[in-house]
């Protein structure tokens, strides 16, 4: 009888534990692509793309996050109102591609799909934390 309550017990643990990872994104194995910045140093960047890595694997579930990286000053420049629009004075814009499997957690997207060009608008204060506050196209 023992046997059987331990071999159900841990039956229900492994269906919670792969349930739990459909709701997370992967992030094991993006591609973080250098941008050469005169604006900002390669540790704001990347601080930015840790932002994005750690939102993508607690918010897209069934997504797997391929690459990111920065879009570069120039374009980065055409974003420069989503600061002001938010009251900050910084905004660093990246872009990425990433799959959606046979699941996602957010029912908006494609399933079985890919999604290239994706920007993650981040805005800050100097010397603050970057905030994520949209995405898409």
């Amino acid at each position: 009888m023992k046997k059987i309550i331990v071999t159900i017990a841990l039956c229900c643990l492994l269906l919670i534990g792969f349930t739990g990872c459909k709701n997370m994104g992967n992030v094991t194995n993006v591609k973080i692509k250098e941008v050469d910045s005169e604006i900002y140093s390669k540790e704001d960047i990347e601080d930015a793309i840790q932002v994005i890595i750690n939102d993508f694997k607690d918010n897209w579930g069934g997504c797997t996050l391929n690459e990111i990286y920065y879009i570069g000053d120039e374009r980065n420049h055409d974003f420069i109102e989503w600061a002001t629009k938010n009251n900050k004075e910084e905004v660093i814009v990246l872009t990425s591609r990433f799959t959606v499997g046979s699941y996602a957690k957010d029912k908006s997207l494609n399933l079985n799909s890919e999604y290239t060009n994706w920007n993650w608008i981040l805005v800050r204060n100097k010397n603050e934390s970057w905030q994520h506050i949209d995405h898409g196209y």
